[in-house]
């Protein structure tokens, strides 16, 4: 497996994402999607389908990022292969191989979301952005924050967000990012909802932050 540099950052993200992709993202081959168009294609996949896993790879294939904090670490790096699903379900493709033993595969949806699935489908993210966005948030909190404080289960109920604001650039869905007055607090349920584990909520709060702290680069 050949190993490069990332030096070209998609567009699209915030200067934080893509710093964090230029200080720690690197490159590996990955599928090439055309040389398998006729053969998906001959198994009843969409040509459309097809055409949405290219862009995806051509976008995204092969980016080796740093492990998130949650669903031990994500994948191991992003890479499509053969869609799955119907029409009437809907199609989704993988996102990547898992870095470890997860009992769910990383995948993109229908609307081009990144979630998880196993059985259940559950959306993390509204896009793959989305994804890089929380990454690149939370090895940002890490590094500012004078505190980490991680909750799991009923806990993630006592978190007081009143005076927070969603963070947008990560298009939360099952998974979220709040923006205090001197926190950040990530809550994290696909796991729980994947795998009808309610137990499994988790939730990290960064506190002490300062207004760089907070924000980092959202431009």
């Amino acid at each position: 497996m050949n190993l490069n540099l990332y030096n070209d950052v998609p567009e699209g993200l915030t200067l934080r994402a893509r710093s964090f992709i230029r200080a720690n993202g690197v490159k590996v081959d990955c599928l090439q999607i055309e040389q398998c168009r006729e053969r998906w294609v001959a198994l009843g996949i969409p040509s459309t389908e097809v055409d949405r896993v290219a862009v995806y790879q051509e976008r995204w294939g092969g980016l080796v990022l740093p492990p998130a904090p949650q669903y031990d670490g994500g994948p191991r790096y992003l890479g499509a292969h053969t869609p799955e699903g119907s029409t009437t379900e809907g199609w989704r493709f993988e996102a990547g191989t898992q870095r470890t033993a997860v009992p769910y595969a990383f995948m993109i949806g229908p609307a081009g979301e990144f979630g998880i699935h196993a059985g259940n489908w559950v959306p993390l993210h509204a896009s793959i952005e989305g994804w890089v966005e929380s990454l690149a948030l939370a090895d940002h909190a890490a590094s500012w924050a004078k505190q980490i404080t991680k909750v799991n289960g009923d806990e993630v109920d006592d978190i007081a967000l009143e005076d927070h604001e969603p963070v947008r650039e990560v298009m939360g869905l099952a998974d979220t990012w709040w923006r205090g007055t001197d926190s950040l607090v990530a809550i994290y349920t696909g796991e729980a909802q994947c795998l009808s584990f309610p137990a499994g909520r988790t939730a990290r709060i960064y506190s002490g932050l300062d207004e760089w702290g907070l924000r980092g680069g959202v431009a």
